[in-house]
């Protein structure tokens, strides 16, 4: 197939499944079919940016007989659900008031993998409806669109709460009609003393002629922030006081960042999320442990409208080494106290971070489809996940040389030499890199080694320079020197180099370290995953005077 009909394809599907085609994924579709595209990058930019201009006009309806060929992750995995298995449909349902973490990767990964296991639906379903406390974060709806299609786990379809209120009102106005909704007047601290009593406050008994007029009170604008709610009628001397005549909806005047002011009466999330589940026909709920409440409450209004409740699963919190819980309000406020350098910031467990280090997408579902669905408490550590990274990019990575913090080493009496490194040494196939090395008039050949190995030599031991040839050290002082050694010892220390260099800094999650590397790196494309020889992976950020890269592990 044509190169152009190729980035047509992914472009179609992209815009079919998002509402517009975005340049960037339609790349990563079209390298992951043709990777030799890489080749000539800038023509399959150039062509990727015309064609996707050229969908994005046209009309939606002509592109919906175009069927979308979507990315199937297949692997056999022991994950299961309990109940009919016939039309499973899964979702997984974020506030995005910042950017998904590992912990946002485990319900993706684990509910797009069991829709796909039993051949149903995979739906995203932003549950955006609270614009103050957790008010969402315009960029963050498109991190996790891109976030779902990087970990092979594009969504069915996608669903934005905050775009469909009006449903929920009526859900409301029927609860009402029913009698198992009233709107409430009490001040917070007078309903929970009544509440925590067992006793239904005054307004309990309004009749629901009295309340469908204050619900549309509410909804005209007529009672300011905080002045009254509409409550679930529950059983007001249930054991769990939680659960006694719980919120359903506030009235909040502030700004959405998707929907504006168009709204002042705000659902919260255990209604909003009970009617959509529903709505959606969603067969499975896989939700954490500490959120049993929330089916407790929305099963009154499930029993009340005569619904039947999806089959719930529960797993225990899941933790990582270093900074606990994942709380996304958390990393927030301290990206705002500049703690942070922002959510990709290398130290952070965010997916932005994760993918600009240069981890693989399977590293991580893997590491997610691993851990299961089960009760228990998990504490796991980045070391996790890089170990199951490490399965994976070992084979990929091609190898280079970094010299971190160079020192000159001068090697007398060298001589001039053609060498070829293998680009991975286990596949010999890919090729090498080919480095000329030269010497000044005198015989010398001037290279460069990292002020680390530098501390470990000494006067008179024998090392070998990888892929080159053994020396032995002289004068050590703020260079080194050494003599060429004809004989050729593999049994003794070895030591990386560069000679002819490019500049290049390695951003690290505990610093930034400055050096060289050797100058074929500068063929590399941007967003490429390395490793460098004794460093570690890194992954090509961008080329500026040198070249910047993210560090990924060891």
């Amino acid at each position: 197939m044509p190169l152009s009909d190729v980035i047509r394809k992914y472009a179609i599907q992209n815009r079919l499944r998002y509402g517009r085609a975005k340049e960037k994924a339609v790349m990563g579709g079209v390298l992951s079919e043709i990777p030799e595209a890489k080749r000539d990058i800038e023509r399959l930019m150039k062509e990727t940016k015309k064609i996707v201009s050229e969908v994005n006009k046209i009309e939606i309806k002509k592109l919906r007989g175009y069927e979308s060929k979507k990315r199937r992750v297949e692997r056999t995995t022991g994950l299961k659900l309990p109940g009919r298995l016939e039309k499973v449909v899964m979702r997984f349902a974020p506030n995005p008031n910042g950017p998904a973490t590992l912990g946002s990767a485990r319900g993706i990964v684990v509910n797009s993998e069991l829709a796909r296991k039993y051949k149903g639906k995979f739906i995203l379903r932003f549950d955006d409806t609270d614009p103050r406390t957790k008010k969402p974060m315009l960029k963050a709806y498109e991190w996790y669109l891109e976030d779902c299609e990087w970990l092979g786990a594009e969504p069915d379809e996608v669903y934005y709460a905050s775009d469909r209120i009006p449903i929920y009102y009526e859900y409301a106005e029927k609860l009402i009609d029913l009698e198992k909704a009233y709107v409430c007047f009490c001040s917070r601290a007078d309903f929970k003393k009544l509440r925590d009593e067992g006793r239904g406050c005054p307004h309990r008994k309004q009749s629901k002629e009295e309340n469908l007029r204050f619900w549309r009170n509410m909804l005209n604008g007529e009672y300011e922030d905080g002045e009254c709610v509409l409550r679930i009628k529950t059983d007001i001397k249930h054991r769990d006081p939680a659960l006694r005549d719980w919120v359903a909806f506030r009235v909040i005047r502030e700004e959405h960042p998707r929907v504006g002011k168009r709204f002042i009466v705000w659902p919260m999330l255990d209604f909003e999320s009970a009617i959509e589940d529903h709505l959606l026909r969603i067969t499975h709920i896989i939700r954490g442990k500490d959120l049993m409440d929330s089916e407790r409450r929305q099963r009154f209004i499930y029993n009340y409208l005569g619904w039947k409740y999806p089959i719930t699963l529960h797993w225990g919190r899941i933790s990582l080494k270093g900074f606990g819980r994942f709380s996304t309000s958390k990393l927030r406020e301290l990206i705002e106290k500049k703690e942070y350098g922002g959510w990709d910031d290398p130290r952070l467990p965010t997916l932005l971070a994760l993918r600009r280090r240069g981890i693989s997408p399977d590293a991580i579902r893997n590491l997610m489809i691993g851990l299961g669905i089960n009760e228990t408490d998990v504490s796991i550590s980045l070391e996790n996940l890089f170990s199951e990274n490490r399965k994976i990019m070992d084979s990929k990575a091609n190898r280079y040389f970094f010299v971190e913090n160079p020192v000159e080493l001068l090697v007398k009496n060298a001589p001039e030499k053609r060498v070829k490194i293998p680009l991975h040494p286990s596949f010999p196939d890919r090729g090498y890199r080919e480095i000329k090395l030269k010497v000044d008039r005198s015989g010398n050949m001037r290279l460069f080694i990292s002020e680390d190995d530098k501390k470990g030599l000494k006067t008179g031991q024998e090392i070998r320079l990888m892929n080159l040839f053994n020396i032995k050290i002289g004068k050590i002082d703020k260079g080194i020197e050494a003599t060429y050694l004809k004989e050729k010892r593999l049994d003794v220390h070895k030591i990386h180099w560069v000679q002819d260099h490019l500049n290049a800094e390695v951003i690290m999650p505990e610093k930034t370290v400055k050096g060289f590397c050797e100058p074929s790196c500068g063929d590399l494309r941007v967003d490429e995953v390395i490793q460098f020889e004794r460093f570690g992976f890194v992954r090509l950020d961008r080329k500026n005077k040198g070249l910047v890269f993210y560090f990924g592990h060891r």
